[in-house]
């Protein structure tokens, strides 16, 4: 089975292009279909006290659909959850199930839940709750009121976990950093903070690159289903 449709379910805006950025370049020029969940408004993530969280959600949101653009994603839907409030509820994995079975991804990228020591509580929300609801999604008895709605079962094939303590899928993102780099340029309220944004990206892509014998990568926890 050719896996062409991908799905990205991230807490924040910027989470996905620094987690996978350069694996979501690389799928569009293969000509697969990604699409991006963000589970958060990222109404907190600033250190300026002189910006309001509404207009900071809405500059972030902004910032993401123009990311998005650079790296060829085919929708983005902001679900505009309050940023640091996520917890794993049957709500959420519903929410999260309902979008699974809509564009019935073969792959989709999250969150390592399980990676020691992920301080951020969203990161984990997500994580956990993907995984759930890609078990509510497959199983048709799960979420009848979706069944009888049209949004019948559906099983992804795969999950990539972001950034995992033992990584086992290297994706050689020599050719598409470059894209990375002009999306992540595109979150000007989040690296506005570290002058030296570009060198760490770099660095942390050939850090990466090194553990699968390529010059600049993105690492995974792979796990088929």
């Amino acid at each position: 089975m050719e896996l062409n449709r991908i799905m990205a379910i991230m807490a924040h805006p910027d989470d996905a292009e620094l987690g996978c950025g350069g694996t979501v370049a690389k799928w569009v020029r293969e000509g697969k279909e990604v699409r991006y969940v963000i589970c958060t408004n990222g109404d907190k993530g600033t250190k300026d006290r002189g910006v309001s969280p509404h207009l900071l959600a809405e500059t972030r949101e902004d910032e993401q659909l123009k990311a998005a653009e650079v790296m060829g994603v085919k929708s983005v839907t902001f679900l505009r959850h309050r940023d640091g409030e996520l917890e794993v509820t049957l709500a959420f994995r519903s929410e999260l199930a309902l979008l699974i079975r809509q564009y019935r991804p073969h792959i989709i990228v999250t969150h390592d839940p399980w990676r020691p020591y992920l301080l951020h509580p969203d990161h984990r929300a997500v994580g956990y709750t993907t995984s759930d609801a890609i078990v509510a999604s497959r199983d048709h008895l799960f979420l009848p009121a979706q069944t009888n709605a049209g949004f019948n079962a559906h099983s992804p094939c795969e999950i990539h976990f972001t950034f995992p303590e033992t990584p086992d899928l290297f994706v050689d993102i020599t050719d598409t950093l470059d894209l990375k780099l002009e999306a992540l340029e595109k979150h000007k309220s989040q690296i506005k903070i570290r002058e030296n944004w570009r060198e760490m990206i770099t660095a942390m892509a050939r850090e990466f690159g090194k553990k699968g014998n390529m010059q600049y990568g993105e690492i995974f926890k792979r796990v088929v289903l």
